[in-house]
């Protein structure tokens, strides 16, 4: 293709003596359609209409064009502007938006997400309730932000938007009146470590390719484990210990809390989970600390894949961002002659197929668990889900009748030129002029 590109080149150069404006044109539009590709946030159309005018200052936020650790540089820019930000007055417009799940997480820079998580823990009145220090809170909000890595998927945005939902959760549900603000924070936390220094390899990957990690945690949970680890090696510095000033129970409760909740979000325990969840459904009681552990781990897990319950158009670059991350793995997968993750692979995977199932067996029957407990929270999260799964499942159908279609035309086609190349050869043969043989006998 590049021979023949090269030799057309050299065609309009020799027939017409210099290379025609619109070449030039062509080629400008090229490079500013690779530099749209390589410099948008996210996996969307949408990212393809940014005005680039103002020239890409910043690396490319796709994983296999940057580390994937983030750069002290990097991290010394965002921590000088959320150190800058911090003092200023978030206004009251966006602290109540930030306690809903339609919050568009895209619309903010990773140093204005701290900012957004400095709120989260002084708007649940933790600072007083817990003695934490802001100096202190900043500087674990930073290190939580340097620890979660360059991938497409489970990065500090994913974080934000898992506390985010949590947060939404805790003020939708009015559990600061249910439950106590060590287990509120407990969640909250949780969310903030969830998935703290990911890969972007899930576990699947760590047990079959016997990384590291598998064989340190004995194949039981690798990733869940080492977030927790990285989580509480944060929270071994005094300089970022948010929980420095509570008592040694206090500290205790809160570690084993974290653990508890961090450890629920591996998917594989997740029949595990929403079955304990159900079956004490029916006499729950949120003075019973049993009860509440167990909802703590299921708000977690809800936070942690409830991407659909939000708005579409933010929703939606999520799923391209994940399947981003899945279509590397299975990639990785192939080369290093792995068991190829199904859900994972390119050949088979479509964005809508991904979708379907996935929302239809796991994430409505956990989502309405959840809403039995509270019923308010149909129209905010199930409502959003059921329209999710009628979108997907109608994109799936026009993709199923477009290969359809595309089949049907490809034999159409097939069957023509077949009959075409009879034709012709009876053609070539000539006129039969032989007598017909005699029907008499």
């Amino acid at each position: 293709m590049e021979k023949r590109l090269q030799g057309l080149e050299k065609k309009i150069l020799i027939e017409a003596g210099e290379t025609p404006a619109v070449v030039y044109e062509m080629k400008k539009q090229v490079d500013s359609f690779r530099e749209k590709l390589e410099s948008v946030e996210h996996l969307s159309w949408l990212g393809l209409f940014k005005d680039l005018s103002e020239g890409t200052h910043k690396p490319s936020p796709f994983y296999h064009k940057r580390t994937l650790h983030k750069t002290r540089e990097e991290c010394e820019h965002v921590r000088e502007k959320f150190l800058h930000m911090s003092s200023l007055e978030v206004s009251e417009e966006v602290r109540q938006y930030l306690k809903t799940p339609t919050f568009d997480n895209w619309q903010w820079e990773d140093a204005e997400i701290m900012v957004l998580l400095q709120v989260m823990y002084t708007d649940l009145d933790f600072i007083p309730t817990f003695n934490i220090e802001p100096e202190v809170l900043q500087q674990f909000l930073f290190e939580i932000y340097r620890r979660y890595n360059n991938i497409p998927f489970h990065n500090f945005k994913h974080c934000f938007c898992v506390t985010q939902m949590m947060y939404g959760l805790i003020w939708l549900t009015d559990l600061r009146s249910k439950m106590d603000s060590i287990d509120l924070l407990i969640m909250l936390t949780s969310a903030v470590c969830h998935d703290l220094d990911h890969t972007g390899y899930n576990n699947a990957y760590q047990i079959n390719a016997q990384t590291e990690l598998a064989l340190r945690y004995n194949d039981i949970s690798p990733l869940e484990n080492h977030h927790c680890a990285v989580a509480f090696e944060i929270l071994e510095r005094t300089e970022s210990n948010i929980f420095r000033n509570l008592s040694t129970d206090q500290y205790k409760r809160i570690r084993e809390g974290i653990i508890k909740c961090i450890l629920a979000t591996d998917m594989s325990r997740h029949n595990e989970v929403l079955n304990k969840f159900k079956s004490i459904l029916p006499v729950f009681d949120f003075t019973n600390k049993d009860h509440r552990d167990v909802l703590m781990t299921i708000l977690i897990k809800v936070s942690d894949i409830s991407n659909e319950a939000r708005p579409m158009e933010v929703a939606e670059p999520w799923l391209d961002c994940l399947l981003q991350e899945f279509f590397n793995q299975s990639d990785v997968e192939k080369l290093e002659g792995l068991p190829v993750t199904p859900f994972m692979d390119r050949d088979k995977v479509t964005k809508p197929s991904s979708q379907t199932g996935f929302i239809r067996f796991v994430l409505l029957p956990l989502f309405i668990e959840l809403a039995n407990l509270f019923p308010c929270l149909e129209q905010h999260i199930i409502d959003p889900v059921r329209k999710a799964l009628d979108y997907y499942t109608k994109m799936e159908k026009a993709l199923e009748t477009e290969q359809q279609n595309r089949a049907q035309s490809e034999n159409a086609a097939k069957s023509k030129e077949a009959a075409g190349g009879r034709q012709d050869s009876q053609t070539d043969a000539g006129p039969d002029t032989s007598e017909p043989e005699s029907q008499l006998t």
